[in-house]
């Protein structure tokens, strides 16, 4: 994906036009858009990382901050990169870096509150088939059923299976934190807003919260005739702490 920048054009283009032409056309056009070697979020990543290495938390850190945001690093993990950035940086850099951060993800608390579509209530109703605490925020209750379902850091479901006479199964849109779906006998997958997952009729599995993040995803049965959950074991701390 290519990298469009026009910063040193738009502000150092009379002043300074080579170093204009550098920065946007070499820097971001070329170093930053090279593909396949590293993704824009470890770029951003390595970027931020390096200035806050040389204390330089400006604008222009700032605006790699809010880059790194929109590369997809969440508000827990800028906070632990940070964290061990500073045992090798310094500790008066990392507390320059923090406030400027806490800033720039001040709008995103890693699905504590549902996300875009709300924290909801607490989900009583299920709690018997929950480790931890989770949120049921009811969005649809006619036609095809919509749900956003939001785990405290740590809480994942039992497993369990969508049965269905035809049809059948649950889709999942991950909307906010860091989470994971696992199938019976198959590694488990980790889920970060954005990822989609089909789940068929008849096929053992559990989803669930990271151990260091919330997490929530939108819920939708997939119709069928004679739709029914079994609830089954849960998933226990010595599989789960496998994850990290």
């Amino acid at each position: 994906m290519a990298v469009k920048q026009t910063a040193g054009r738009r502000d150092l283009g009379e002043f300074a036009p080579k170093f204009a032409q550098l920065n946007d056309d070499v820097l971001f056009g070329e170093v930053w858009s090279r593909e396949g070697l590293l993704s824009l979020r470890d770029r951003s990543l390595v970027t931020v990382v390096s200035l806050m290495a040389q204390g330089l938390v400006d604008s222009s850190f700032q605006y790699h901050l809010m880059t790194a945001k929109q590369n997809g690093i969440t508000r827990t993990e800028i906070a632990e990169i940070l964290t061990h950035a500073a045992f090798y940086a310094g500790w008066p850099k990392a507390w320059a870096a923090f406030r400027m951060a806490k800033e720039v993800w001040a709008d995103e608390d890693d699905g504590k509150k549902g996300g875009m579509f709300g924290l909801g209530q607490p989900n009583d109703a299920y709690a018997q088939y929950f480790i931890g605490q989770s949120y049921l925020n009811l969005l649809t209750t006619e036609g095809v059923v919509l749900s956003n379902v939001t785990f405290e850091p740590g809480c994942r479901n039992n497993w369990h299976i969508h049965h269905a006479d035809k049809g059948g199964g649950q889709l999942l849109l991950c909307t906010d934190g860091r989470g994971w779906y696992q199938e019976w006998g198959k590694e488990a997958r980790a889920l970060n807003p954005g990822d989609v997952v089909l789940i068929p009729a008849g096929v053992k599995h559990w989803h669930g919260a990271a151990s260091d993040s919330w997490f929530s995803h939108l819920a939708m049965e997939v119709p069928g005739e004679n739709p029914s959950n079994e609830w089954l074991e849960p998933v226990n701390d010595e599989e789960y702490g496998k994850l990290g």
